[in-house]
């Protein structure tokens, strides 16, 4: 998503009042936050991309800032508690059933061992 707050903005405005948004993401600093390329994005995209090429003989399907977006979970949580036409009921990893709040509450870590972010938001009434 090029640009998560408009996306966001869409799914509470097609939710009513006390209905739950499900959104969930892969953060570009997790172990696979490069999807096909992962964990090569660590090196920096386009290495990632043309290591792709080079090992599978096709280019890869994914192209940083336009169907692949490097999306951190800090900057989307503050924005998400920042709105007030929702509040958040869960904030934790998709991925990991034990400790799954805890690891998405720890600045810094999060960013790498979040796999996949969960978010659950209850539409606020207007």
């Amino acid at each position: 998503m090029a640009d998560p707050q408009t996306f966001l903005s869409e799914m509470v405005r097609v939710t009513r009042p006390g209905g739950l948004i499900y959104v969930s993401f892969t953060n570009w600093l997790s172990p696979w936050g490069g999807h096909e390329w992962a964990p090569w994005h660590y090196l920096g995209a386009e290495r990632a991309r043309a290591r792709y090429r080079r090992r599978t003989g096709r280019p890869a399907k994914h192209t940083l800032g336009e169907n692949l977006f490097a999306v951190h979970i800090g900057p989307t949580l503050r924005q998400v508690r920042a709105r007030d036409d929702v509040t958040v009921v869960s904030a934790r990893s998709r991925y990991w059933p034990f400790l799954a709040e805890a690891v998405a509450k720890a600045p810094g870590l999060r960013e790498f061992a979040t796999w996949n972010l969960l978010l659950i938001l209850r539409r606020c009434p207007p």
